[in-house]
């Protein structure tokens, strides 16, 4: 109690002063993490044209993924965790964030794209912004409590520039870090430095993709049913897609103990699988049959093949990021669902895109914000449900694995935990 009092009587000077140190701070972390992803945007986009003019690189992605292996091996071991080591030390501060995780996940990734990986973006993007925000923390010698709000920034500013949602970036780097809980703390320089890194990278013309929703019904008690049903589907896939990228990782360190040969291994069976499908639909990001899917159905089978083509991506230890391919799932699972759901089909590939992704990471609000930056307020509604209900039947299973449970999704849950306690 006495402790609450002397915080409510904090005076209003040492209110400004932290407001200017953030808001100071954020300027060149915005900065500089834009930059990079505006750099790493524009030579993904060059990676992925040039493999498509020249399928044959496919065949090499295990030396791609042999090369990957070694660089992590012999330079890369204190940083191979990525994001989880980013939400650990926000958890616990250990030691400052190795610079060489920027230069290595953005080699890492682009090779894994040039020879035709299955994998996203985020990652990459988020691991430069925590390598970059955390030599402020030593340069200007902060706190561990300073230090885990320079790691939210840097996660926020990565985030933020690379999808072109700063709002969505801002709320995800403080949602990300527990489920059940936010980091009010952080939400000021958060929001500063989100919008100044996507500031900064449009400043260098790197365009992102626009999808659009066209028409968005009233919300009806029949509309919302069909969501719920719908949000129920998205949390499954996303906890399968949790489950499985957890499973393969698993099971290529229990049965390929040299870390070099696992990406060797997973880029043959990637290569022949590309081979057998005839088709480079499944590698990549994704993005043109993700813009498809707002205009076409797309058949059942394309969401499960994606799932499973990243998941083994990422499990055999390509880099790279997940939620670009969780993008496609839901969008592809929502375009799928149009042939029994009454509901627009650009409108179900929206809800499927934030939705999947606010399953598998925990962040339900964020998603919903990223939904409203991408699609516009009209479909907020049932954003809003698809996401919430997604995030409550993923589970508590997610892709990070270090993200800390700071309470149980459903209220049930909380009761047994009570009753347990009394």
């Amino acid at each position: 109690m006495k402790e609450q009092q002397n915080i409510a009587d904090t005076p209003v000077k040492h209110h400004l002063i932290s407001f200017w140190k953030w808001l100071l701070l954020s300027v060149p972390i915005g900065v500089l993490v834009g930059c990079a992803s505006a750099f790493f945007l524009w030579s993904l986009n060059w990676a992925t044209d040039y493999r498509e003019s020249h399928l044959w690189l496919i065949a090499l992605l295990p030396l791609g993924g042999f090369i990957i292996g070694l660089t992590y091996h012999y330079f890369g071991e204190s940083v191979v965790k990525g994001n989880n080591l980013l939400l650990e030390e926000m958890h616990s501060p250990k030691k400052i964030i190795p610079f060489r995780m920027a230069p290595l996940v953005l080699f890492g990734t682009l090779a894994t794209h040039f020879f035709g990986g299955s994998a996203g973006r985020e990652g990459t993007a988020v691991q430069m912004g925590g390598a970059i925000a955390d030599r402020f923390t030593k340069w200007f010698r902060l706190e561990d409590t300073d230090r885990k709000v320079v790691l939210i920034m840097g996660i926020s500013a990565g985030f933020a520039s690379v999808f072109g949602t700063p709002l969505a970036g801002a709320v995800f780097a403080v949602e990300v870090m527990m489920i059940g809980k936010v980091r009010y703390k952080a939400l000021l320089p958060s929001f500063a430095v989100a919008y100044i890194a996507d500031w900064a990278c449009e400043l260098w013309n790197i365009g992102h993709t626009h999808y659009s929703i066209p028409f968005v019904p009233d919300v009806t008690t029949e509309g919302l049913l069909y969501t719920l049903l719908c949000g129920i589907l998205f949390g499954i896939a996303a906890l399968l897609f949790s489950k499985a990228i957890h499973f393969f990782g698993a099971q290529f360190k229990k049965h390929i103990s040299y870390p070099p040969l696992r990406p060797v291994i997973g880029g043959v069976v990637i290569a022949l699988a590309v081979w057998a499908l005839s088709t480079t639909k499944y590698i990549g990001l994704g993005v043109p049959t993700i813009v498809e899917s707002f205009s076409v159905s797309e058949p059942p089978y394309a969401f499960l093949l994606k799932l499973l083509l990243t998941t083994f991506t990422l499990g055999a230890s390509f880099k790279g990021g997940e939620v670009t391919p969780l993008f496609f799932i839901g969008a592809t699972l929502g375009s799928a669902l149009f042939m029994v759901v009454p509901l627009p089909l650009a409108l179900l590939a929206g809800m499927g895109f934030v939705a999947v992704f606010s399953g598998a990471t925990n962040t339900p609000v964020a998603c919903t914000l990223m939904g409203i930056e991408l699609f516009g307020l009209e479909a907020a509604g049932y954003l809003a449900v698809a996401c919430a209900v997604a995030y409550l039947f993923s589970g508590h299973t997610g892709i990070y694995s270090s993200q800390v449970i700071g309470g149980p999704k459903q209220l049930i849950l909380d009761r047994i935990k009570n009753k347990k306690q009394v």
